[in-house]
């Protein structure tokens, strides 16, 4: 018989929902759940909680993802790979290990894959002569460096592999691709070499189609998605592959949710901009030769994925501190809302002028006209709209001068427009902005220092 493997989508984000991979363990008789926590921001929110915890610095809600899989995964062998290690994975690997040992699960092997973070290490590289410039070549680091609050590269699925080789139940990694965690397995399960682009990129695109959780069954669908059962208990979805790199999506069964070509399609097309090349530390594939098909209700097949050498160089991303944001609300109703709203803007960029504020940006938008859509937006007569929020934004370089604004907006509900409320939504703090410098290292450079090592409960 030809081997098959079965790999379950967990959260899709730091804070997703943990109840959908619940349902993937209890029915989805899988061999994997695999987790995405990290986007960009997550990161440099991670750096936060690390300097204010040298113990912190990765995702908190891995103690509740443990705490409610664990006793469900280990008696069946499901396997879990997350990067929810962040910034710090052997932090993370260390609360695994306490509530591994708490639920009396004394034999599970937990790999950890560091390496990833060059924060540290950035003055080195560039004696070696590695130069940090971005990735059209455009701009140098410099301007940034005494800003940075974290360096981190991207990592492909072969530590993964590595760890799963020395017989880990769980992997923990810090940042790595999104596909990674998904295609690790695969690679390990059936032994494909390294340079077996084809089958190497069906993976990959395999982990694409789950990073998201529920998005690729039916979570964002645009199309008929009113006629979607079960939203409220959606299903995560699953994959079932085969040697040969094709596969099956679905989901468990008695979820919500649905699979089908046109649900799959919009996840396949999430976040690509070249899809004859979608470049990843283990392939770069060819979206556009992939075939998809309806197999049967909640099963779409995937085959024909091709692939070709992996690039020589690894992306690390750099986030650094980019000044201060203050922002604003208020509320107008019928009639002339959208009128009010504009000359309550007016007043309030006059009053940043008149009293110095010295906001570098300032940006307004009206909700229920056109805070999503912007210049695209065609206006309608005044009486088209019952109800316009103002939301108002300034960056400043100081958290002090950003606070400023949100003490001119309470003002407007006796000194402005007559409006419906929300006038208190001014008060609320400044948020640190960060910015995002991504740039090229040759992948020998971080390779060398990747390390995998596995701890015993």
């Amino acid at each position: 018989m030809n081997k098959s493997v079965r790999i379950g989508a967990g959260m899709g984000f730091y804070g997703d929902s943990i109840l959908p991979a619940l349902d993937v363990a209890k029915k989805g008789n899988v061999q994997y759940i695999c987790f995405d926590d990290l986007a960009e921001l997550t990161m440099a929110i991670l750096e936060k909680d690390r300097k204010k915890d040298p113990t912190k610095g990765y995702t908190k809600d891995i103690t509740k993802t443990m705490t409610t899989l664990l006793p469900e995964c280990y008696p069946r062998g499901i396997k879990l790979i997350t990067n929810a290690g962040g910034i710090n994975p052997h932090g993370a690997a260390e609360e695994v290990r306490k509530i591994a040992d708490q639920l009396g699960f004394h034999h599970l092997k937990i790999g950890v894959v560091s390496g990833d973070n060059i924060f540290e290490q950035i003055d080195e590289f560039e004696k070696e002569g590695v130069s940090f410039h971005s990735m059209d070549g455009s701009e140098s680091l410099d301007p940034y460096r005494e800003r940075l609050l974290f360096a981190s590269v991207y990592l492909g699925s072969q530590p993964i592999v590595e760890a799963l080789r020395q017989g880990a139940d769980i992997v923990i990694t810090g940042r790595t691709t999104d596909s990674a965690q998904f295609a690790a397995p695969l690679i390990y399960e059936f032994g494909w070499s390294s340079t077996d682009w084809d089958r190497i990129a069906s993976a990959v695109l395999l982990g694409h189609l789950l990073e998201c959780s529920g998005q690729a069954s039916g979570g964002n669908f645009s199309g008929e998605w009113w006629d979607i059962e079960q939203m409220e208990n959606i299903g995560y979805p699953i994959a079932e592959v085969n040697e040969d790199g094709t596969f099956v999506l679905t989901k468990a069964e008695g979820t919500g949710g649905l699979v089908c070509v046109d649900t799959v399609k919009e996840q396949f097309l999430y976040e690509v901009h070249d899809p004859t090349h979608y470049i990843t530390p283990d392939v770069i594939v060819d979206f556009t030769s992939a075939r998809l098909e309806d197999v049967g209700p909640n099963l779409v097949r995937v085959s024909n994925v091709k692939g070709k050498p992996a690039p020589q160089t690894l992306k690390v991303l750099m986030g650094y501190e980019n000044g201060w944001a203050g922002e604003g609300m208020m509320g107008y109703t019928w009639p002339f809302a959208l009128e009010k709203a504009r000359k309550a803007e007016q007043v309030i960029r006059r009053q940043i002028e008149l009293q110095g504020i010295p906001a570098e940006e300032i940006h307004a938008s009206f909700l229920g006209f056109n805070s999503l859509h912007g210049p695209m937006v065609k206006e309608m007569d005044s009486d088209h709209y019952s109800e316009i929020y103002l939301r108002i934004a300034i960056r400043t370089k100081k958290m002090e001068d950003a606070a400023k604004l949100g003490r001119l907006i309470p003002p407007l509900a006796l000194n402005g427009p007559a409006f419906g409320g929300g006038g208190l939504g001014g008060m609320q703090k400044p948020r640190q902005l960060l910015g995002l410098f991504a740039s090229l290292i040759d992948r020998e450079l971080i390779e060398r220092g990747v390390k995998v090592e596995i701890l015993q409960v």
